[in-house]
């Protein structure tokens, strides 16, 4: 991520939010949540305290996905155009393997109820069950976990 690339991907995360949660969350829920995007300068430091990595498709910004510590998903999203065409996949991917040489056994992810089946079907399970609270509205969502596979420099 670029310090120039805060203004789009604040867009991003509030088109993600506005248009891929709606089976989801109400639309007072998505407006709790989008806001955190609101104060760019407020979300362009959650962004930078981060190992944040960005993906392009011709030339355009089109998903980013934040690491915090060296195992744990922080942020995944991908444009609304862009849904569906294996980025989230590919950033999971990169995340987990950046994580993973950085020594992390296993992940973690606080996945909204969106994201749930996606980060299912990429191996994490259900810990359990999770509400938190945004403005004045209270989300679900869902702590999960999966254990790396060790690579070669990891087995011992």
């Amino acid at each position: 991520m670029l310090p120039g690339d805060v203004p789009v991907l604040a867009a991003l995360f509030v088109a993600s939010i506005e248009e891929l949660t709606e089976d989801d969350y109400s639309p007072a829920q998505q407006a709790a949540w989008a806001a955190s995007a609101d104060d760019e300068p407020a979300f362009a430091a959650r962004l930078n305290g981060l190992l944040t990595i960005v993906a392009t498709l011709d030339g355009e910004l089109v998903g980013f996905a934040a690491l915090k510590a060296p195992d744990h998903v922080d942020m995944l999203y991908v444009r609304p155009d862009a849904a569906g065409r294996g980025i989230g996949t590919s950033l999971c991917e990169a995340l987990e393997k950046i994580g993973q040489g950085r020594g992390a056994k296993a992940f973690t992810v606080d996945a909204s109820d969106t994201a749930q089946p996606f980060f299912a079907k990429r191996g994490y399970a259900s810990v359990r069950r999770e509400t938190v609270s945004l403005g004045d509205e209270w989300l679900g969502r869902t702590a999960m976990r999966k254990t790396l596979a060790p690579t070669d420099e990891t087995r011992h």
